[in-house]
């Protein structure tokens, strides 16, 4: 019988979701979910200096809002609880000692002085291996005096740490460059070297999922499986995310390309099933579609490792913003609407019928944080240049915009049905009378009363919206300026 599949996602609680750590999140449950199996959430938070309040909250809300579901994990529980590593403090020390038993581990008592001399010294910062061969009296009468200690894992210093990963194949390191790393610190915590193994072993996780720099650190981990004895898991890298700056050039993802966090990108109006969507595609690429759109249960149907590329993937902005309008266009209207109208509120406080406004909306913004941009006009006529009148499709100057204006005003003031229809039929009628088109007129019109070059919507579907008196107000502006 197959054994399941058990990933996990163990984030460390400093700070927002990066979109990196949103990837292997992703991906981590995509690989479980795909062969119907479960998907572990746990908080890695042995590192206490780094700690940041209210980071757990961000994790959990963003695996929320992006819909991926946990079997195990805090607020769900479990059999292979707690899912805190700081309240299982208790076993590492346990399993740390067990190493010490076998041989594979052992007590550290060099001072912080000491390991700040060495790191001077040799400018590596790399441990001598001072404590690895102290004799048991001497070992058992330092923790008898209360010595400070470290406990350390001890490598082999001949031969080669080989293990195969499922995107990059074959990686081997020889055990010459591997340092004596600490698996329990000198407060009692485990490391997160250590932490990590016992814990995936206990929870019965099958493939570890995370980032290609790992690549290297991995032997360490292999190392201890087999010290235990246990079964290795299957391991499982992602190439690296990189960013594009102004000038075209590539390097590793940062905030200096643009928001890196999960809520920023939600904070600057994107969608998440757009970012999860878009996200998926960023180290993977279906086999036999070229389709890009995706929901998260698609995504589980044709979700697999042999699909995931070894080659670093760009994450361009740009794309991202085309996939967010794409999302956006076949949203309901109505949820369109509850998403826009914060924006809407902002924007536009004295414009009574905001669903109008949105309707011209939905399909004109590729992120919600654009709209103000697009429909401040409509709080506020601005201060325009009159060149903006000359229109080379419409044939016209500021100087015919000037006579349609004449024959629009008038005609305007005398209309008692201020619909965008019945404003329609009004302008089509001034053209004729003018002998030109009515695009002429509509482009004469919609500047006066907008007083930038694209709106969204067009002149009497903007005037509907401002009124007949606001209307009027601007297009009498509009031809004095003429």
């Amino acid at each position: 019988m197959a054994k399941t599949v058990v990933t996990r996602f163990a984030p460390s609680p400093t700070g927002y979701m990066h979109i990196g750590n949103l990837r292997t999140a992703l991906y981590s449950y995509l690989i479980a979910k795909s062969q119907g199996g479960r998907f572990i959430v746990r908080i890695e938070d042995t590192d206490q200096e780094r700690l940041v309040e209210g980071a757990v909250d961000v994790i959990l809300s963003t695996l929320a809002q992006t819909g991926l579901d946990y079997d195990e994990g805090p607020l769900v529980g479990g059999e292979h609880g707690p899912y805190i590593q700081s309240e299982r403090k208790p076993i590492y020390m346990e399993y740390a000692r067990q190493l010490i038993a076998s041989g594979d581990a052992y007590y550290c008592f060099c001072t912080p002085e000491r390991l700040a001399a060495l790191k001077e010294n040799d400018g590596f910062g790399g441990y001598d291996r001072h404590c690895r061969d102290l004799d048991e009296a001497t070992v058992q009468a330092n923790l008898a005096a209360g010595m400070p200690y470290v406990i350390r894992q001890k490598m082999p210093l001949e031969g080669t740490t080989s293990y195969v990963d499922e995107v990059f194949g074959e990686i081997s390191m020889e055990n010459s460059q591997l340092q004596d790393q600490i698996l329990i610190k000198a407060d009692g915590y485990p490391t997160y070297n250590f932490a990590h193994v016992v814990d995936d072993h206990l929870m019965g996780v099958t493939h570890v999922v995370r980032g290609s720099e790992y690549l290297t650190s991995t032997p360490k981990y292999v190392l201890l499986y087999d010290a235990f004895g246990w079964e290795r898991p299957v391991y499982c890298h992602l190439p690296l995310l990189m960013g594009k700056d102004a000038e075209g050039n590539v390097s590793k993802l940062s905030k200096r390309h643009g928001a890196v966090s999960f809520q920023d990108l939600v904070n600057s109006g994107y969608l998440p099933e757009a970012i999860v969507n878009y996200i998926a595609l960023l180290g993977w690429c279906p086999k036999e579609t070229n389709e890009e759109f995706f929901t998260l249960d698609s995504l589980k149907e044709q979700f697999s490792i042999a699909a995931i590329n070894k080659s670093p993937s760009v994450f361009d902005y740009d794309k991202l913003l085309w996939f967010n309008g794409e999302y956006i266009k076949k949203m309901p209207f109505e949820a369109f609407l509850e998403k826009a109208m914060p924006y809407l509120n902002a924007a536009i406080p004295s414009i009574a019928d905001k669903t109008a406004v949105a309707r011209l909306l939905h399909t004109r913004v590729s992120v919600f944080s654009e709209i103000p941009e697009k429909i401040g006009f409509l709080a506020a006529l601005p201060d325009y240049d009159t060149a903006l009148y000359a229109n080379k499709k419409n044939k016209t100057t500021p100087e015919s915009c000037a006579a349609i204006l004449d024959a629009a005003i008038p005609a305007l003031e005398d209309c008692e049905n201020w619909q965008g229809d019945a404003l329609f039929e009004l302008l089509k009628q001034v053209a004729a009378d003018l002998g030109v088109k009515s695009g002429a007129v509509m482009w004469a019109v919609r500047i006066a009363v907008a007083g930038v070059p694209v709106t969204p919507g067009g002149a009497t579907e903007l005037m509907e919206i401002l009124g007949k008196e606001e209307s009027l107000a601007r297009l009498k502006a509009g031809r004095a300026k003429l």
